[in-house]
């Protein structure tokens, strides 16, 4: 285990195996909203992940990365820990149930606990009709979106019951209703996550572990595709595409932050959606 600052990655096999543990300490501001708190992010190199990650540490809570790409975790963890925060960086691809295990049990082990999992990795693979789509292409989402949520939040959960309950968050989408052509492998497989929150909500509604699903809508990222389009952006340039508010990975993790507030024996197996909102 090497000790510096603290990152973790998102969902690439490269670096997967290797699972390096990366920690960082720093003083932190006791008015943070998540202060005493720690929480664990999937796909939090990048995009929303990373927002979450930032976000989160700056509220206070102790942050766990997990992601493909080490040298982006490291990034995002050495970025907690000059502000002041504190997070543990493991190199994790969310289909390999050894390297999801490894990031929470490093996780709750560097930091004595855990309150919050979120399962944030995704993506999307074998976009076309089904006439067309190569199965293994198609199966490759159900892997990351499907069983990558399913195995974090496995390993989440006698954490969160020794901690005497907590929050579990998966991210969703639209899709899962509202699919186009050529969506078949990502519609389903978030209409899996949906049916996987609310068997879980029930699950755990006695251990005072809330599951719930967040829908961020269309993200800005590099590119944002959605709706079967794939639109390049400026950095940083404001805009609407099909309707909807094109929103910044900061602007999901503020959302993120008022879910978090609510207390680990309300709401559960709810869909807590930004689509359908304008700027």
């Amino acid at each position: 285990m090497t000790d510096t600052t603290g990152v973790t990655d998102t969902t690439d096999t490269t670096d997967a195996t290797d699972a390096t543990d990366v920690t960082h300490a720093g003083a932190r501001s006791p008015a943070g909203r998540l202060v005493g708190k720690v929480a664990v992010v999937t796909g939090a190199g990048r995009g929303i992940g990373r927002g979450l990650a930032l976000t989160l540490a700056r509220e206070g809570a102790a942050v766990g990365l997990g992601a493909r790409t080490g040298a982006e975790i490291d990034a995002v963890a050495r970025e907690i820990v000059a502000a002041g925060g504190r997070a543990v960086a493991v190199p994790c691809d969310v289909r390999d149930r050894a390297a999801v295990e490894c990031l929470v049990e490093t996780t709750a082990a560097t930091f004595g606990r855990l309150d919050i999992a979120i399962a944030n990795a995704g993506g999307m693979h074998g976009f076309g009709p089904v006439s067309d789509v190569e199965p293994d292409d198609w199966w490759a989402t159900h892997e990351v979106n499907v069983l990558g949520t399913l195995l974090t939040c496995r390993a989440a959960i006698p954490h969160l019951r020794s901690s005497g309950g907590g929050h579990i968050l998966v991210m969703g989408s639209g899709a899962r209703l509202r699919g186009g052509p050529g969506w078949s492998a990502y519609s389903s497989s978030k209409a899996a996550v949906f049916s996987l929150v609310r068997i879980l909500a029930q699950e755990l509604r006695s251990d005072a572990i809330s599951v719930n699903e967040i829908i961020p809508g269309p993200v800005q990222t590099e590119l944002a595709d959605f709706a079967g389009a794939t639109v390049a952006l400026a950095p940083g340039a404001p805009g609407v595409f099909g309707g909807e508010w094109l929103k910044q990975p900061a602007d999901v993790a503020e959302f993120v932050l008022g879910v978090l507030a609510l207390p680990s024996r309300g709401p559960t197996a709810q869909s807590f959606s930004l689509l359908g909102r304008d700027a």
